[in-house]
């Protein structure tokens, strides 16, 4: 009996066909490949895995495992930033003004003090305050009756002094007003532009506090003639500023003129005053950036011209005229002839040698008659000042 090949077993058929070359063995090649292919990569999938959980068992242990436990982690913790704190900016550290014995420059000075906010209503609580300016040679020899004036009125006025000799030795008491109130200064020379710059200096310094509002120049030979209410009054509710001008013929008059001023400064502008002035904030800013007028005065003015008796005058007048009573607040007496005004000595102080001076004579005050004229007075010596601190707190009414 004949076998039929057709019904032989299967699986011998099948592997005869697998390596039946030569299409069989080209398909095993290719299955084999992708079969060591795939587990390559599933074997690299595997080690990937195992070590993201062991990564996360270690960084679970070392948050918490040893915070709980107390124990050191051999893992660090991941360092955290430390949260930021809150820096408070306003307005007290730009209105505080800086120390007084700064180390700026004057170029650097009048820059910081020329900063101007246009919008005029402040912003926050403001006691107006009046700053004595003193531009001395050494010490404020007077200083004890000033004491007194300025006694139970503190907040309503500052005190910034000036002294052209830096070697004198100053020994005011620390709970005095003029304790640590000398500013940076610079040698003065009697008539000179650097007595107009010494001004201009004490200015700028005072004007660091926002709370000034009106500026007094004294000297040391300076004395009030009023309590300090009654000058603080006077000068707080004033509408003008007193820079003292006027135009005078003759020798220390128009004489001083010289026409290398002009065009700047022509002889119709020229004007005489004394150094003594009072002015408000708004001026105050002016004068110390003002330099057109000033240059002329500092390179033409010398000689038989000095320059604290012409330039603010001429300035003023011909800038601010308007607003300007053309009136010094600060008596004194030329009637003696000479470069100099009279010295009072302590033969001169009596009672009524004040009355006289404090109603001197009759002047206006915001467009109004007025009998007070000056409120300071000079030139007083410093042997003067035992009697001045007899008669004048009870006839001023110091501290009432």
């Amino acid at each position: 009996m004949k076998t039929n090949r057709t019904h032989q077993n299967p699986t011998i058929l099948s592997l005869v066909k697998l390596f039946n070359p030569p299409s069989n063995l080209i398909s095993f090649i290719l299955f084999f490949a992708f079969g060591l292919c795939s587990g390559i990569i599933l074997t690299f999938q595997i080690k990937n895995i195992s070590l993201a959980l062991q990564f996360t068992r270690l960084s679970f242990s070392g948050d918490n495992s040893g915070a709980l436990s107390g124990e050191s982690d051999s893992v660090a913790p991941t360092p955290r930033n430390p949260p930021l704190s809150r820096v408070s900016v306003g307005l007290k550290s730009y209105l505080t003004p800086p120390e007084i014995m700064h180390d700026m420059t004057d170029e650097e000075l009048i820059w910081r003090a020329s900063m101007v906010p246009k919008v005029r209503e402040y912003p926050f609580d403001r006691t107006p305050k009046v700053a004595f300016m003193f531009l001395v040679r050494g010490l404020v020899f007077l200083a004890p009756l000033w004491e007194r004036f300025f006694k139970g009125y503190n907040g309503l006025f500052t005190v910034y002094i000036h002294s052209s000799n830096q070697l004198v030795k100053v020994t005011e008491a620390e709970d005095s007003v003029f304790y640590g109130r000398r500013v940076p200064s610079k040698p003065v020379q009697w008539g000179k532009p650097n007595m107009v710059e010494a001004g201009r200096r004490l200015l700028a310094n005072a004007l660091l506090d926002y709370s000034n509002q009106r500026f007094v120049l004294l000297s040391e030979a300076c004395i009030p003639l009023f309590n300090f209410s009654t000058v603080y009054s006077y000068l707080i509710n004033s509408k003008h500023n007193f820079v003292e001008s006027y135009d005078l013929e003759g020798p220390v008059g128009r004489d001083r003129y010289s026409k290398k001023m002009a065009p700047v400064v022509d002889i119709k502008d020229w004007r005489k005053g004394s150094q003594w002035f009072e002015m408000d904030r708004d001026l105050a800013v002016e004068v110390i950036v003002e330099k057109k007028y000033f240059s002329v005065f500092h390179d033409f003015c010398n000689g038989k011209c000095f320059a604290d008796e012409h330039y603010l005058p001429t300035f003023v007048t011909k800038i601010f005229g308007r607003t300007n009573s053309n009136q010094t607040l600060t008596f004194v007496d030329w009637k003696i002839l000479g470069a100099h005004p009279t010295l009072y000595t302590r033969n001169d102080v009596t009672e009524k040698f004040l009355l006289k001076v404090r109603n001197d004579r009759s002047c206006e005050y915001n467009g109004k008659k007025n009998q007070t004229c000056h409120l300071f007075a000079r030139k007083f010596s410093p042997h003067a000042l035992d009697r001045l601190l007899k008669i004048a707190p009870k006839l001023m009414q110091f501290n009432l």
